[in-house]
């Protein structure tokens, strides 16, 4: 194009909170240039959304901030749990669940563990690592316009401390704006779902005398429940700062200037059952808990990733989660068209997988709300769940689901996005299993295996490894292959005891390739004549090269 511009980058993502600052990272993991603007000042200054599921600090381990981010977290590492009760000093408390991986089941499932770190601490520790990485991150800058055409984006931003105007053309846009998504607006993207399902005043607070009263109970959240004084206690340090959400009701005519800082120490005070409690009011924010997902997830070179693609209930902490595995989702495909190792159409799977994970995850968190008598939701009775019947448990709405369309080959398509029960055993279109394996590097899990590129693992002794490395440099793209085995020919051997082959439902002659965000991809349980040429045709399928 002859226009004038004042910046060309490959991608340019519209929103700097969470979800945002994980699209940055991930695409600057990829060695993609991208700029991000942000219209406010800095990072969240509000402790909100702070649980990460298992799968989420999978992605944030093979990116190498896992480590950073649970020290930004450490002051709840011993909080796991939620409890309930009409106060914190009756009679009446009870466990919802005391510990987040009782017995530690987990470890069979992933080499990582959840983690409570609010968005206000894990933001920063984002801001530090991705402008080594290739993000020019603008604060203060906001989306004022953008036109579309056949080859790219051309955005007008402004400098809302300078007032200064600037042009920048991009070959794509990710929007995550929120759920008041402007450009989700522009494109004419409409919503599906029940819509808004309860609101809610977060309040921020310090009391040293609530740590006496709380005791011992290390909880994630406290649902209290008595009738004049609902909401929901969240520790943020243990010690003197917590949040309490209460509920609120505007189609009741209430307003947030009710919220005044008597009404929310008294609420606070009656809901913790300490009638002297000290409370000191910190901030006040209100929040919509909905139920909302895009009829889309984007337009021509434009797509949404979290709050502007989906609404979800808070309870769980579905939403970020589910926005941050969109951006993971959608980096390696920007990569692989930006690279040219992949056709444009690869980026259309970007809708087919994350749009049906969205709708059931949403269900879910639905339901676990009500479940969880979250204080302000009083869902109208259903004859059942939609979608045809309960999805599976948190673990498995988290990690569990699968692709059945979309970048992969051989997945069953009559199967739930969720299933009942958790199964990662090397389906196509499923996270792939781990397991331990040794290699010169030490002890390390298969999802460490997965983030640039395509991985091909097979057995030692099968022509497998020579075949991937000859179609990796004809067709030239990045395919790691690792032969696994006990033998020096070998690249990695498994843990005593372990059968790779079998973790991954093939058998000693076959093949698994999974995909550079650690989906299988396709797999063979057999060998085949000419492995060159199945994977010439496999890789040139899924990255719509033909």
């Amino acid at each position: 194009m002859k226009e004038n511009v004042d910046h060309r980058v490959p991608v340019l993502i519209v929103g700097g909170s969470l979800v945002g600052l994980c699209t940055s990272l991930f695409l600057g993991r990829h060695g993609i240039r991208h700029m991000l603007v942000e219209k406010h000042a800095g990072t969240s200054m509000h402790p909100r959304g702070r649980g990460i599921n298992v799968r989420t600090m999978e992605l944030f381990r093979v990116a190498g901030v896992e480590d950073r981010i649970r020290e930004a977290a450490s002051v709840l590492a011993d909080n796991h749990g939620i409890l309930q009760g009409g106060s914190l000093t009756g009679e009446d408390q009870e466990w919802l669940f005391q510990e987040i991986d009782p017995g530690g089941a987990l470890a069979r499932f992933s080499p990582s563990a959840w983690c409570l770190c609010s968005q206000n601490d894990i933001e920063p520790v984002l801001m530090s690592v991705t402008p080594a990485l290739g993000a020019d991150l603008r604060f203060s800058t906001e989306l004022l316009s953008f036109d579309t055409d056949e080859s790219g984006v051309t955005a007008v931003v402004k400098n809302r401390d300078t007032g200064e105007h600037s042009t920048v053309r991009a070959d794509y846009l990710v929007a995550a704006d929120g759920p008041r998504s402007p450009v989700r607006e522009q494109l004419g993207i409409g919503q599906t779902g029940p819509g808004d399902l309860f609101h809610n005043v977060s309040i921020t607070f310090r009391s040293r005398g609530l740590a006496e009263v709380v005791g011992d109970r290390r909880f994630i959240v406290c649902y209290l429940t008595k009738p004049d004084a609902d909401g929901a206690l969240l520790p943020v340090d243990n010690q003197e700062r917590w949040v309490f959400h209460a509920p609120w009701h505007p189609d009741q005519g209430e307003t947030l200037e009710d919220f005044t800082d008597e009404r929310c120490v008294e609420h606070i005070r009656r809901a913790v059952g300490a009638p002297d409690l000290d409370v000191e009011i910190t901030g006040k924010a209100p929040w919509h808990a909905a139920e909302r997902v895009a009829e889309r997830y984007g337009a021509g070179r434009v797509f949404l990733a979290g709050d502007s693609a989906h609404e979800m209930s808070p309870t769980g902490a579905f939403g970020s989660n589910t926005g941050i595995q969109d951006a993971h989702n959608l980096a390696w495909k920007l990569a692989a068209v930006l690279n040219g190792a992949a056709g444009h159409r690869l980026l259309q799977s970007y809708e087919a997988e994350r749009l049906p994970v969205a709708r059931a995850t949403s269900e879910r968190a639905s339901a676990r709300s009500a479940e969880h008598s979250h204080p302000g939701y009083e869902p109208e009775p259903a004859p059942g769940p939609r979608g045809g019947g309960r999805p599976g448990g948190v673990l498995t709405v988290a990690m569990g689901y699968r692709y059945a369309v979309g970048a992969v080959l051989g997945a069953d398509p009559e199967q739930p996005v969720v299933p009942e029960r958790m199964r990662l055993a090397g389906d196509p279109g499923t996270r792939a299993p781990h397991m331990w394996l040794h290699g010169t590097g030490g002890r390390q899990s298969t999802v460490d295996l997965y983030e640039r590129s395509f991985v091909l693992l097979s057995s030692e002794g099968t022509p497998w490894r020579a075949a991937a490395r000859s179609v990796a440099a004809g067709l030239g793209l990045g395919l790691d292959a690792y032969a696994i085995g006990t033998s020096p020919e070998a690249d990695l051997a498994p843990e005593e005891g372990a059968d790779w082959a079998e973790v991954h439902g093939t058998t000693k002659t076959g093949a698994v390739l999974v995909r550079p965000d650690g989906f299988v991809a396709w797999r063979t349980p057999e060998a085949v004549i000419d492995p060159e040429s199945v994977l010439h045709e496999v890789l040139s399928l899924l990255l719509y090269r033909s």
